[in-house]
């Protein structure tokens, strides 16, 4: 190729670089970059791969603490949970190629978030995924539904590796940007954790993994970029995945663990060989030389820009000791892998790239890989939040039926029954699952011990529409409740944060504000955030997204015979209230579904209620005084107690319920007031329960008693559970089967 081949403004922008950033780049070259060095920079100072408008922001956020053994800055965060173990967990997005590619672009999402555990030297035990899509009757919607699911399993299921939960929302915000985000967890020795430095001069840089082809070429850039109306031209920068060759990269990697040759080791995702050789480089303070003649490829006629810039899956690039090679190349061989030794380690902070012995690249690290553009971009709010908060909820019509009321939200597709997605998973393999997907939280056990781990994904994006700070806040809230709900103590958190174009002013300030709303509830719940990801641009032709930065919490649980699910267990158990009703119905789903507005202020939030009402919780879980425990939030109340009896797997139960509360009854039975965990108990622990939670100082009520074959709430709602349970499990398969 053409190295000497001039530079044109037209070339420059369309590699996503200002004018700015390109003078940047050539005084920190001393001279012009020829166009692989352009194409490196384009990836390493996209949004996607530099953070650069977000950085800022993130150093707000908590990432340490006590059980915190990795944080921030590697492949993923690692969280101590004693006897030695820890997991190590991260949550990222893949919306941009899902959206183009439906199936690849989520297989390949999954993909990618295995190799950021395995990297790390955890062996992957379990995902969730976060899924939003955009209004069900819109054209594209079956389509992009039916492929993520199909994609998600497509690659989960043959690498063994379980789903066992996350969410499904539908909003018309999505219809031009869906977002799939995917999130997997691994359990690892805690004196055994490995990072991604290029460490010890002359020591060798090797790849193993899949050939080299030339998909996903700047698909970093291109989920740095908004969508318009050439998305369809896009298509050729999604990614192909194999995932019966990432489970021989996963074995492979981890015999290789287990012995002590590796010096660091990192997954090439985004913007491939590019960003784990200067990332590598960057962590260790060296640099690297790559020949690129002896990377394998799958294509012919490869061009050291196609080579630098794949994102092909399924590679890894690795740093082992000098005069070890022989034990990585047995072990790939083994599995089946290609193994090559491109390159070896310097001490110059520089990296160089040759191809036929002709350097095409010569470029310092630090400039590329930790110092990229820093951006404190303009914030302000929307002038519409002011006008959409004023909103009277008294002033709202009463619907005449409240069991019809019932009914649609139970079928509409925020709130029906799930399992027509979750089925399509294996959420049973390597049998660790003992709470499966459709609770308030997954668990699996960790073998050999007493103990489990919660896990649990959520946001509200309405919620972060009309208030993105208290939004964000009432995110980390619901993930600890419904961590607590099952008797876990929640530890930390990663996030992925999913916004419009930064370059506005009022998604700029949305962001700002989810930040500091995260940050805020993250201190309160000792839950530090130890890993995550940003993506912005998730707009077309210049309409975004709601704000939707989702909240994955992991929690421990002490003792697994002491654990608590969300269905009923027994006729005559009786039915309590932690927590307390409110006039809540500012960007409820009732709102939403049955009177079409999205407006009002956002619930209350007081954290001591919330803090207090989770302790009570769990002490009664692990005291063997609950039975049963359900977050209440989307939905209200009534859409609680009606999953508490649809969800029993043994049998419909019902419930009768009396509210004191002297609230309009759509409000009482459909509002969203924060901090209440609905429970069951049997009668002779009642008075126990109580105690507790009055010793925690969380308010409690008794308010019902479970039994029949219907739901019945005060003098408002009688409806018949089969008729409630047709409603609830056929509306998904009716969309999209």
């Amino acid at each position: 190729m053409n190295l000497e081949a001039p530079i044109t403004p037209d070339i420059i922008r369309d590699h996503g670089l200002s004018a700015e950033e390109y003078q940047r780049l050539c005084e920190s070259l001393g001279r012009t970059p020829n166009i692989v060095e352009l194409g490196i920079v384009s990836v390493m100072w996209s949004e996607h791969c530099s953070y650069k408008s977000s950085r800022i922001h993130l150093r707000e956020l908590p990432t340490s603490g006590p059980r915190v053994l990795q944080g921030p800055g590697e492949n993923a965060g690692v969280v101590d949970i004693g006897d030695g173990l820890a997991v190590c967990f991260k949550m990222e997005s893949h919306n941009h190629p899902s959206f183009i590619e439906p199936y690849q672009g989520a297989a390949t999402g999954v993909g990618g978030i295995l190799r950021d555990i395995f990297t790390m030297g955890a062996r992957p035990f379990a995902c969730l995924n976060s899924l939003r899509f955009g209004n069900p009757q819109h054209p594209k919607t079956k389509h992009l539904v039916r492929g993520v699911v199909a994609g998600i399993g497509g690659y989960g299921n043959p690498m063994g590796i379980p789903t066992v939960g996350g969410e499904v929302a539908f909003d018309d915000c999505y219809n031009g940007n869906i977002l799939v985000n995917a999130f997997t967890i691994g359990l690892l020795r805690a004196d055994r954790i490995f990072r991604g430095a290029a460490a010890g001069k002359g020591n060798p840089v090797i790849y193993i993994g899949s050939k080299t082809g030339r998909d996903g070429i700047h698909g970093a850039t291109m989920a740095s970029d908004a969508f318009d109306a050439t998305i369809e031209e896009r298509r050729p920068t999604v990614q192909v995945g194999d995932p019966f060759t990432e489970k021989k990269l996963l074995e492979a990697c981890l015999e290789l663990m287990a012995g002590d040759c590796l010096v660091g080791i990192q997954d090439m995702g985004a913007a491939g060989l590019t960003c784990s050789s200067f990332e590598m480089a960057d962590r260790a303070g060296m640099g690297m030389v790559l020949d690129l003649d002896r990377v394998p490829r799958r294509e012919e006629g490869m061009t050291p820009y196609d080579v630098m810039l794949s994102e092909s899956q399924e590679r890894m690039l690795l740093v082992v000791q000098s005069g070890r090679e022989a034990e990585v190349r047995t072990i790939c061989d083994k599995w089946d892998i290609d193994m090559a030794v491109v390159g070896y380690v310097t001490d110059d902070g520089r990296v160089r790239v040759l191809d036929k012995g002709e350097t095409v690249v010569d470029m310092p690290v630090a400039p590329i890989a930790g110092d990229a553009p820093l951006y404190n971009r303009p914030a302000s709010p929307s002038p519409e939040l002011t006008q959409l908060h004023q909103f009277d909820p008294q002033a709202l019509p009463l619907p005449r039926d409240l069991n019809d009321v019932l009914m649609k939200l139970m079928s509409s597709p925020n709130l029906a029954c799930k399992s027509w997605v979750w089925e399509q998973y294996d959420h049973m393999v390597m049998t660790n699952t003992v709470v499966r997907p459709g609770a308030d939280a997954a668990i699996l056990r960790v073998k050999g011990t007493k103990k489990g781990i919660a896990l649990t994904s959520d946001c509200n994006s309405r919620f972060c529409f009309l208030d993105p700070y208290l939004g964000a806040m009432l995110a980390v809230a619901e993930a600890a409740r419904n961590i607590s709900a099952c008797g876990g103590e929640p530890l930390a958190v990663t996030d992925c944060l999913n916004f419009g174009n930064p370059e506005r002013p009022e998604v700029m300030w949305q962001f700002q504000q989810a930040v500091a709303g995260m940050a805020e509830a993250c201190r309160q719940f000792h839950t530090p955030i130890v890993s995550g990801n940003v993506s912005f641009y998730n707009e077309t032709d210049g309409v975004g997204i709601y704000p939707t930065p989702t909240i994955a919490m992991v929690g421990l649980v002490p003792d697994l015979d002491r654990i608590a699910t969300p269905w009923w267990k027994d006729a005559g158990d009786v039915i309590l209230l932690l927590g307390r009703n409110e006039l809540e119905l500012g960007g409820s789903e009732y709102l939403k579904q049955i009177h079409g507005q999205v407006k009002g202020t956002l619930p209350h939030l007081n954290m001591e209620r919330e803090l207090a009402v989770q302790r009570a919780c769990r002490i009664g879980i692990t005291r063997g005084v609950v039975k049963s425990a359900h977050d209440c939030s989307e939905g209200g109340l009534a859409v609680t107690l009606a999953e508490c009896s649809l969800m029993r797997r043994q049998g419909l139960l019902g419930a009768t319920v009396e509210l004191s509360d002297d609230l309009r009854p759509d409000a009482l039975f459909f509002g969203e007031a924060a901090s209440r965990i609905v429970l069951s108990v049997a009668p002779a622990s009642v008075d126990l329960m109580v105690t507790i939670a009055k010793e925690e100082g969380a308010p409690v009520a008794v308010i019902g008693k479970v039994g029949g074959r219907s739901l019945v709430m005060n003098n408002g709602i009688q409806v018949d559970l089969a008729d409630l349970h047709d409603a609830w499990t056929t509306a998904l398969p009716k969309l999209f089967s």
